[in-house]
């Protein structure tokens, strides 16, 4: 079979709505080429990838491929892709180059670009992300290993947005909660709360193609028991209560279902939401104190913003 890698030239700011709309075009999944992986100095060695080559990475702005099969509607395929990526500027989401260019590649080349890219990632205290060929070996007892298939849909865990929430799930996380996912994707968050001692995980996507993933990925880190993967609209009929929610989506749906999480979650429980841009970190906290929450912690990872808050809205039971 052969295959069309179409390369996006963006911004870091863009990668996960891009990521998104190559997903929900038909790629099986994305490679991101980011040069400040290369460079950028960290505080700490959560996030630190290892054995990158400079020579796959692009000199400014961030490179996103994906693969489609070359069918007679790929051109009208990379049309909506074109539109749907120009629409995001309507979310004042910078696209930077935003140059889209389509090559050949053939199945071979396909199935093993992938690999290269992806290698273990140490995310916070306890987690360590790893792709399933890596022979990764734990480093501490209580080091929780995430398994994940970057052949799967909704990327590899370790964008800046994730990272957050899972280094917040790690901090915040009580055992015996009981969790709410939202917008699961590849049901990475939901996968690191079940570890880490939640009661039961309930992991909502709208995305069919999310719910398999998802749904894959939960059994490959045998979690099934605990995790719980449905489609559904946000916090659309759903009861709860949930002793934390987390979502990590773009600023502009986080502040549509606001109402919706503090009318699910315990008194006192935790809201974390990532997925925000600096631009939108205000009015995200704003929507959350007029909704009854109170901000317990702001964390930021280069652009990204993500918010801990904690539902005050009902009254405590005495």
């Amino acid at each position: 079979m052969k295959w069309s890698e179409i390369s996006i030239h963006t911004t870091q700011e863009a990668v996960e709505p891009i990521s998104n709309i190559l997903h929900e075009a038909g790629a099986s999944g994305v490679v991101i080429e980011d040069p400040e992986e290369l460079s950028k100095e960290r505080t700490s060695v959560f996030g630190e990838i290892y054995q990158l080559d400079p020579n796959d990475y692009p000199e400014e702005g961030v490179l996103i491929k994906a693969y489609l099969p070359v069918t007679s509607f790929l051109g009208e395929t990379v049309d909506e892709i074109k539109d749907a990526v120009n629409n995001l500027m309507t979310y004042d989401i910078d696209l930077g180059h935003n140059h889209v260019s389509i090559s050949e590649v053939n199945e071979e080349e396909w199935a093993t670009a992938w690999k290269k890219y992806y290698k273990p990632v140490k995310i916070s205290e306890k987690i360590t992300i790893t792709p399933t060929w890596e022979d990764y070996q734990p480093v501490s007892s209580d080091e929780v290993i995430i398994e994940l298939d970057p052949g799967m849909a909704f990327g590899t865990g370790t964008h800046p947005t994730t990272v957050m929430c899972l280094q917040a799930i790690e901090k915040y996380l009580k055992p015996g909660d009981e969790v709410i996912d939202v917008g699961t994707g590849s049901g990475v968050l939901s996968i690191a709360a079940a570890h880490l001692g939640a009661n039961q995980v309930q992991a909502f996507d709208l995305d069919d193609v999310a719910v398999s993933s998802a749904n894959i990925n939960v059994k490959l880190n045998k979690a099934a028991e605990k995790i719980t993967v449905k489609q559904n609209n946000l916090l659309n009929g759903v009861e709860g209560p949930a002793d934390l929610i987390v979502g990590n989506l773009l600023a502009d749906i986080i502040l549509r279902f606001v109402p919706d999480a503090a009318r699910v979650l315990k008194p006192d429980g935790l809201f974390i939401t990532s997925g925000i841009i600096q631009g939108k970190k205000n009015e995200v906290k704003e929507e959350l104190k007029q909704n009854g929450f109170t901000i317990v912690e702001v964390l930021e990872m280069e652009d990204w913003v993500a918010i801990i808050a904690r539902n005050l809205s009902h009254p405590k039971e005495v």
